[in-house]
């Protein structure tokens, strides 16, 4: 198994067998090598929290290949060049500061009531829908997109070309096709234009604060200003999306336990925190290198070599959680690591967790009858290497 064959074939049908297999024999799991450069994969929960704690384990690939990372000289704008998610420590304690507080749980929690109120409109608009709906194309998309919209300050109306542009980008694997370079260029332009209308006309929204912090002098450049918002809009709906439409197929999976969720909505938060472990909505670690030739569990990786952890894996381990093939929305020991671990856990976990269950505490509410449509052919896996989500969830109300 290789990177090609992760990306090409329909490899998340099969994927947990694949990661039980590996866990019992080869953890450390060697993907392919390429000029004495070797992919690596680890599989196992203990193995997989020490691989995102270790500083060992680097983020900025400038620091190991000098033509990586170099600075845009062309004084062209850089969607991805600079973000938070690929630099190491100081830069990324700076720049997280930098947003850190639009995003704590006391801040999210006064989004509480705005929330509820997205929810329920979109309810209202499926409500008038002929059935099936489209649990993900009616419901779970829109709901993030619209909260992280208007967190930013984006129109709500821009919410369709958010999501293309998101699509094409996390699609895009290693090849800059014509649909890639336009889309970027588009979203460039977009973010360009937002900017500009921040600058001259601040609000207080995230996107303004952020420009106001750059002309504050607080180091954050062009192209950070860029790959923020980027990182943002597509974090920010990405990973409730598939929360959300992953927790509810698994909650169809197990009709006796959706019939408890129904029945009693204090399950609801117990179902989300499953849901976030048994279908993690992200599947693997963004990219890390080893910093330095070392020996990890058994295993030679050699400085440079990439190396990446399965969440998906990690939240199946046999060892950690008990039965953990199983799905259980009153389990007690639930320690997943669906958000990631150390510097680099997910920066909207409290925002994701909060949508989540608003989400489905207003769609069981309004559709206690809600079941998916047995006439459709079973729902499919996106094939987007990073992440677990489904096409589409056909249901009837």
């Amino acid at each position: 198994m290789d990177m090609e064959q992760v990306y090409t074939s329909n490899f998340k049908v099969g994927a947990y067998p694949f990661y039980e297999h590996l866990r019992k024999t080869n953890p450390i799991f060697a993907m392919n090598e390429q000029n004495a450069q070797a992919s690596w994969m680890v599989t196992k929960y203990d193995h997989v929290k020490e691989l995102l704690k270790s500083p060992s384990f680097i983020k900025d690939q400038s620091k190991l290949f000098s033509n990586q990372n170099e600075e845009n000289d062309s004084g062209e704008p850089n969607l991805f060049g600079n973000m938070m998610l690929d630099v190491d420590p100081p830069d990324h304690t700076r720049l997280r500061k930098l947003v850190q507080p639009s995003f704590n749980p006391k801040t999210i929690k006064h989004l509480a009531p705005r929330i509820e109120q997205i929810a329920e409109e979109l309810l209202d608009d499926i409500q008038d829908k002929s059935e099936p709906v489209d649990l993900i194309e009616d419901y779970a998309f829109p709901l993030p997109i619209i909260v992280i919209s208007e967190l930013l300050g984006v129109p709500t109306e821009d919410r369709n070309k958010f999501r293309k542009w998101s699509n094409t980008i996390l699609a895009a694997q290693d090849e800059m096709n014509q649909d890639f370079i336009q889309d970027v260029e588009a979203f460039t332009q977009y973010l360009t234009e937002l900017f500009e209308k921040g600058s001259a006309h601040p609000e207080e929204d995230l996107v303004s604060q952020l420009i106001e912090s750059q002309e504050d002098g607080d180091k954050l450049s062009r192209n950070e200003l860029y790959s923020m918002v980027v990182l943002l809009i597509i974090a920010g709906h990405e990973t409730t999306v598939n929360l959300i439409g992953n927790t509810m197929h698994a909650l169809f999976e197990h009709p006796a336990q959706l019939e408890q969720v129904k029945e009693d909505h204090q399950l609801i938060s117990g179902a989300i925190e499953e849901g976030l472990r048994y279908y993690s909505p992200v599947d693997f670690s963004t990219a890390r290198w080893a910093g330095e030739d070392m020996e990890f569990h058994g295993q030679s990786i050699r400085k440079g070599d990439f190396v990446m952890a399965s969440i998906s894996s990690a939240n199946r381990d046999e060892e950690k959680f008990e039965q953990a093939d199983s799905f259980n929305i009153t389990r007690e020991r639930n320690a997943h690591v669906a958000f990631g671990f150390g510097i680099h856990f997910c920066l909207g976990a409290p925002l994701a967790r909060l949508e989540g269950k608003i989400a489905l505490e207003k769609l069981l509410e309004r559709f206690p009858n809600i079941n998916l449509d047995a006439s459709r052919p079973s729902p499919q896996w996106r094939r987007v290497f990073l992440l677990r989500g489904l096409d589409s969830l056909p249901v009837q109300l």
